[in-house]
């Protein structure tokens, strides 16, 4: 019998097909994520002229699925903490696959807005476990490249939607993309067999013959025995409950933080996503121009996530961050001052989606990295759930700055004010008084100690 320490495994393991196997599976259903999210933007002109919808009733309409997210994200975060991340995530994906298909269906606001409730729940509760459980297998020189690989997924769905309107609806209807939301629903049995579930939560479980044999395929060089002693110190108190954790051993202001940042974020991401099309229509551009202006913005925030994965795998992320924030600022203030030039265009959208989709997946990396295995979800899952108020905001504050009939300046100054909030907010975490830091190492010290 050998001593096998989990957590330097998985942190020192070499990329193999294990790691493509947990990369593929959850970018995949991140991408089905972001379709059915960003799907809203697409048909948004659409409805507002064949339902009559004011901006202020569009931008409401808008909001039901974020309401969802919220809820979701609140509910399937902690959860997956106690059934474990693979249930989770098959859960989710049904509930927003399955609804997001009926949708197509929906008859009037009211039918429409209560479908996009419901998906919402899934499509909230799928991002921090997906998050969670690449974070957990992924070796610790590449983590934050490979959270942000995973999560660009979000990016593709967002650039799928708009492609995918661009070409169903003048032929179909709007109730087409809808209906091609459906396909995840195939994948399920495939999602079930090849998902691998979380080792930490196999451990927590008494699953120690599947954490062994998950251990070999993630690095068959460790040559785990089921005899052997496995060593996963998850910085658990015993009897303490996941929530109040965060907020415990030096958190507390961390933890606000990031719900700060969370909501500055998701503000700004989700006014672009339901609002852009309908602004850039606004100021004399047709609306396939506005629908292509939602497709580079997913295109840059793709870029955006995997490049700043990568300067984060080599600087902190928390500095990486907070410059991207300012980037964001700065990109979609200008957009309303720089109008000459399509090109111009084009490359401030792109710079605004790389920093503001883009940084929402590095805080997601980051939140993940901040917590351990067992508040991991929940850690993540309440930054987002916090921020779904800011995302629940975003569509109707741009239905208010339309309505308002401000000029385009104006209605850009007011999106990218948020970003300056959150770059100061980011600035904040970890930078806890010397007491409580060293409170936490004690505790986490402790608690290896009896591990």
């Amino acid at each position: 019998m050998k001593t096998v320490d989990v957590h330097k495994i998985i942190d020192e393991a070499r990329f193999n097909k294990f790691h493509w196997l947990v990369l593929f599976w959850t970018g995949l259903i991140i991408i089905f994520d972001g379709y059915d999210l960003i799907i809203y933007g697409v048909v948004l002109p659409k409805l507002m002229a064949e339902w009559d919808l004011s901006p202020v009733d569009a931008g409401t309409l808008g909001s039901t699925a974020l309401f969802g997210m919220m809820f979701g994200a609140l509910f399937f975060g902690p959860l997956s903490d106690r059934i474990g991340r693979k249930k989770t995530i098959m859960i989710c994906v049904a509930l927003f696959s399955g609804v997001t298909f009926l949708n197509g269906f929906a008859r009037d606001p009211l039918e429409f807005g209560l479908c996009r409730f419901i998906a919402g729940l899934g499509i909230g509760g799928v991002m921090p476990n997906a998050v969670a459980l690449m974070t957990e297998y992924a070796p610790k020189k590449m983590r934050s490249t490979l959270v942000a690989i995973m999560f660009s997924g979000y990016s593709i769905g967002g650039m799928a939607s708009a492609f995918i309107g661009m070409t169903l609806i003048p032929a179909y209807g709007w109730p087409s993309v809808f209906f091609v939301a459906g396909i995840p629903l195939l994948l399920l049995p495939l999602i079930w067999l090849m998902l691998p579930e979380s080792v930490g939560y196999l451990l927590q479980s008494g699953r120690r013959a599947e954490a062994v044999k998950m251990l070999n395929r993630l690095d068959p060089g460790c040559n785990a025995q089921l005899e052997d002693d496995l060593q996963m110190p998850t910085g658990k108190e015993p009897g303490s409950v996941p929530l109040l954790s965060l907020f415990t051993q030096g958190r507390l202001m961390s933890t606000l933080m990031f719900w700060v940042s969370f909501f500055c974020c998701l503000m700004m991401v989700y006014a672009l996503a339901s609002w852009l099309p309908k602004i850039m229509e606004a100021a004399g551009y047709e609306v396939k121009k506005g629908l292509l202006f939602l497709l580079v913005l997913n295109f840059g925030a793709m870029f955006g996530a995997i490049g700043g994965g990568l300067m984060s795998d080599r600087f902190h992320l928390r500095r990486v961050i907070t410059i991207m924030f300012l980037l964001a600022a700065l990109s979609i203030g200008l957009l309303g001052f720089l109008k000459g030039s399509m090109t111009v265009q084009y490359v401030l959208i792109a710079i605004a989606g790389a920093c503001t989709i883009g940084t929402q997946i590095l805080l997601y990396a980051y939140v993940a990295q901040y917590y351990s295995v067992s508040n991991r979800s929940t850690g993540i899952g309440w930054a987002s759930g916090v921020g779904r108020l800011g995302a629940i905001l975003g569509p109707i504050l741009g239905g208010v700055l339309m309505a308002a009939e401000l000029n385009v300046e104006m209605n850009f100054v007011a999106v990218g004010v948020p970003a300056l909030v959150a770059a100061l907010a980011i600035c904040m975490v970890g930078r806890e008084p010397r007491q409580a830091r060293a409170a936490a190492a004690a505790s986490l010290a402790t608690q290896a100690a009896k591990s």
